[in-house]
């Protein structure tokens, strides 16, 4: 695979998981805001309990990367669909220390 697949496939991969990020956020503070019926807290905020700061940051990260690793996985599948070839990426395991 050439280096213009892999930028394309940078720039898909990167260009659906900021949509999708942005998208994810929303959805998160307004799952918050059914489920609390209060608006989202502000971790910095002296004043926001240590308790809700900290749950508050856990729904969102959890939200965001199960997202971020369900668009990845359609991605992929896309890409090898409308180009022929596997990912950049597929296969390897990369570890960064």
């Amino acid at each position: 695979m050439g280096p213009t697949q892999k930028l394309l496939w940078k720039l898909y991969v990167g260009v659906i998981g900021a949509v999708t990020t942005v998208v994810a956020q929303r959805l998160v503070k307004v799952a918050w805001k059914l489920v609390t019926g209060n608006e989202p807290p502000s971790p910095t905020d002296p004043e926001t309990p240590v308790l809700e700061a900290a749950s508050w940051a856990l729904a969102s990260g959890i939200g965001v990367g199960v997202t971020q690793l369900l668009t990845q996985r359609m991605a992929a599948r896309h890409w090898g669909k409308e180009i022929g070839h596997e990912t950049p990426d597929a296969g390897r395991i990369k570890f960064n220390i």
